[in-house]
């Protein structure tokens, strides 16, 4: 899905103003349209020289973005795809690329793919000359550091099971999320999917149902062949997802189809309000 074949040119062998353009940002990049500029250089710093092909390039990292590896994913890949109209290229520090890089590298590895040369972090100035630099070191700070989703092998879809076997899973779990699944009908060939959720329960101190929410987002979005499991028609399916949050890490443990038909989830669900565990 996110594979890049495009050699990373060197900004400064581009002779600006001659040899590049200012062009609008198209709307088929949507990992760039939220990030401050709307107007961008054209070739890029991956050396693509025609809009369509840096289309055709970005949107194999449209999914990595979606699943919010790294706070910074989308400025740094965007800086190099979609490179703001100044009159000189700005590119990423080297330090934003490894952080992006430590951060998001597992979620390729996830997908059977390496982090690719064309990204070398070698390739970038240090931060000592004009780049694009991280956040300072505050931001963590600053904001609520929530628990990451991880690789892992998926669960197996259990369709036959009592409530009382769901409540004893439930005991043992952090969370439980609904999730409605359906395949999207994409432009590319690339598979994409319709997440939505909703929080049945949560036991894990200060996760608020939004943050849940998402993070199972981002579980499903960084364990996509589970989604493929999961998925195999366009039409919506409903499951629930059981999990712990371990050290920090998500682990989805019980994926329970949920039938129309079958109401033990419903029971199980509507029990464990009163429910007093073992």
């Amino acid at each position: 899905v996110f594979a890049v074949n495009g050699f990373l040119r060197v900004a400064t062998a581009l002779d600006i103003g001659l040899s590049t353009k200012c062009v609008v940002i198209p709307k088929e990049m949507g990992m760039c349209h939220k990030i401050g500029y709307s107007e961008m250089r054209l070739p890029n710093l991956m050396g693509h020289t025609s809009m369509a092909e840096v289309i055709q390039k970005s949107s194999t990292w449209q999914h990595l973005v979606n699943t919010d590896c790294h706070p910074h994913v989308g400025t740094f890949l965007c800086s190099l795809f979609a490179p703001i109209c100044l009159d000189t290229f700005i590119q990423p520090c080297r330090s934003m690329c490894a952080a992006v890089r430590a951060s998001c590298a597992p979620v390729l590895l996830c997908h059977g793919q390496p982090w690719p040369a064309s990204l070398d972090c070698d390739r970038f100035p240090g931060d000592e000359d004009t780049c694009l630099a991280p956040l300072s070191k505050d931001y963590k700070h600053l904001h609520k550091v929530l628990p990451k989703p991880t690789c892992q092998t998926c669960p197996a879809v259990e369709e036959f099971f009592t409530h009382k076997r769901v409540l004893e899973v439930f005991c043992d779990s952090n969370f439980a999320v609904k999730v409605k699944l359906s395949k999207k009908r994409t432009t590319f060939e690339d598979q994409e999917y319709n997440i939505e959720c909703q929080v049945e329960f949560i036991t894990q101190g200060s996760l608020l149902p939004y943050e849940t929410q998402s993070m199972i987002q981002q579980w499903l979005l960084i364990n996509e062949k589970c989604i493929e499991r999961m998925s195999p028609t366009h039409r919506p399916m409903v499951y629930l997802l059981v999990g712990n949050i371990e050290e920090g890490i998500i682990l989805v443990k019980q994926v329970y189809r949920w039938q129309r038909k079958d109401s033990q989830l419903t029971l199980a669900t509507q029990k464990w309000r009163q429910h007093k565990c073992l």
